[in-house]
C-alpha cells in the first residue's frame, strides 16, 4: 500500500512538471510576437501626418488625381517610410517623385529607372529627337529634381534598366512599378524587356525588400493577345505569375485602386480614359462619358524578395 501511494505521488508530480513545461513554452512563443511600443505607434502616426502634409502641398492638377490614385493609402500599403532607398520605375513627369523625394527625406534615396534606350524605337511615335532626350535623361532628371527640393529631400539618381550599376545590388528597400509594366510586357518578344526588368529588380532589392505594383488591370476573361500590354491592360494572374517565376513572393493585394466602372470593350485601350482622353478630345459627349468612368481599374500588389 505504501509503495502504491508513493507511485501515485510520483506520477502526479510528473504530470505537474509536464503542465508547467507546456505553459512555459506557450509563454515563450507568445513573447516572440512583436508588440508595437508607444514610441513605435507615435512614429507611425507622425509619418502619416508628414505624408498627409506633403500630399496637401502638391499642385491642384496632382491633387485632382487623388480620388483615383489614392496615394496615401497606396504608399502606406507598400510600407513606404522615411529614410528608405526607393527605386521608381518610369517616373515620367514626377507625379509620385514629387511626393517621394520630400517624404523619404535627406536620409533616403530615390533612384529613377527608365526603359532601356533600345526599347524606345519600338514606339512608332518615338522620333530621333525624343530618343536623344531619353539618352540624356539619367543625367538631366536628377539635376532637375534635386534643384526643386534642394537639401530638403532625398538624394536622387537615375539609370535605365540595362545600366543599373553593380554596386546597387541588394541596396533598395522598395521598388515601385506604378503603371509601368504594360509597355515592358508589350515588347517582351522584342528584347525580353519585362523579364530583364524584373530580374534587375530582384538584384537591386535587399533580402526582405518589397516591390509595389499598381497596374491597369485587364478582365481575366480577356485573351492573352488582348491583354498583352498594347492596350495598357495586363491580367493580375499573369503579373503574379511573372514575379513568382523570378523568385518573388506575393505578400498581399489590395482593392485600393480598383474601379468597377472601367469595363473595356474589344477595341478599347486604357488611354481612352482620363487623364489622356485620347479618343474624345474633340467629342464633348464622349469625353463626359469617359470622365464619368474615371481612371482605369487597377490592381495593387505587394511582392517580397525572400
Amino acid at each position: 500500500m505504501k509503495y502504491l501511494m508513493m507511485a501515485s505521488c510520483l506520477l502526479l508530480c510528473t504530470a505537474c512538471s509536464k503542465q508547467e513545461d507546456t505553459t512555459a513554452e506557450k509563454t515563450t512563443v507568445a513573447s516572440m510576437t512583436p508588440v508595437p511600443t508607444v514610441a513605435k505607434i507615435d512614429e507611425e502616426q507622425a509619418n502619416i501626418r508628414r505624408l498627409e502634409q506633403i500630399l496637401a502641398q502638391q499642385d491642384e492638377a496632382t491633387k485632382e488625381r487623388y480620388v483615383y490614385r489614392h496615394p496615401l493609402k497606396t504608399l502606406q500599403f507598400f510600407g513606404l517610410k522615411p529614410g528608405m532607398t526607393v527605386v521608381e520605375v518610369l517616373p515620367g513627369g514626377g507625379w509620385y517623385s514629387n511626393i517621394l523625394i520630400p517624404y523619404i527625406g535627406a536620409k533616403g534615396k530615390l533612384i529613377g529607372v527608365d526603359y532601356p534606350v533600345t526599347m524606345w524605337p519600338n514606339f512608332d511615335w518615338a522620333k530621333e529627337e525624343f530618343i536623344t532626350k531619353r539618352k540624356a535623361w539619367p543625367t538631366t532628371w536628377p539635376s532637375e529634381m534635386q534643384a526643386k527640393f534642394a537639401e530638403e529631400g532625398a538624394a536622387v539618381e537615375a539609370y535605365t534598366f540595362d545600366t543599373l550599376p553593380q554596386e546597387l545590388s541588394e541596396s533598395a528597400d522598395l521598388v515601385l512599378f506604378v503603371r509601368a509594366l504594360h509597355n515592358l510586357a508589350r515588347f517582351e518578344n522584342d528584347g525580353k524587356f519585362l523579364s530583364e526588368a524584373v530580374k534587375e529588380t530582384y538584384r537591386v532589392l535587399k533580402h526582405g525588400g518589397y516591390v509595389g505594383v499598381v497596374q491597369h488591370q485587364a478582365p481575366e476573361d480577356k485573351s492573352a493577345e488582348w491583354a498583352d500590354g498594347s492596350k495598357g491592360y495586363l491580367k493580375k494572374s499573369w503579373i503574379i505569375e511573372v514575379f513568382k517565376e523570378h523568385g518573388f513572393q506575393l505578400v498581399k493585394e489590395s482593392s485600393i485602386n480598383e474601379n468597377p466602372k472601367d469595363m473595356p470593350a474589344a477595341d478599347d485601350s486604357v488611354w481612352r480614359l482620363p487623364p489622356s482622353l485620347g479618343t474624345s478630345k474633340e467629342d464633348e459627349a464622349l469625353k463626359a462619358k469617359m470622365q464619368e468612368i474615371g481612371e482605369s481599374n487597377r490592381m495593387t500588389l505587394l511582392f517580397m524578395k525572400p
